[in-house]
C-alpha cells in the first residue's frame, strides 16, 4: 500500500496536505514506508483525526453498497391439545 492511498481510505486529501504541511507529509510518509500500516496508524492516531479535519478528502471511496440481507422470521406453529 502507498502512503496516498493509505490517506485517501483515511479521507485525507493527499495533495493538500502535502502542498500546506511539507514537513510534516515528508516526515509521516517516511515513517509510512518504514513500518506497518496499522502500526502507524496506532501512532498517529489522534493526529490523524486533527489532519483529516484540516484537509479531508472531498470525494470518499465508496464501496459498492450491496442490499441488506432480508430478515427471516421464525414459523411459529401453534399446537392444538387433543381433547378426547
Amino acid at each position: 500500500m502507498e502512503f496516498h492511498d493509505y490517506l485517501k481510505i483515511k479521507k485525507i486529501d493527499p495533495e493538500m496536505f502535502r502542498k500546506s504541511a511539507k514537513e510534516e507529509f515528508l516526515e509521516w510518509e517516511t515513517l509510512f514506508n518504514r513500518i506497518h500500516p496499522e502500526s502507524f496508524t496506532q501512532q498517529k492516531l489522534f493526529l490523524i483525526n486533527q489532519i483529516r479535519r484540516k484537509y479531508h478528502l472531498k470525494e470518499t471511496l465508496q464501496k459498492e453498497k450491496l442490499p441488506a440481507p432480508k430478515a427471516v422470521k421464525p414459523k411459529v406453529k401453534s399446537i392444538k391439545p387433543k381433547l378426547n
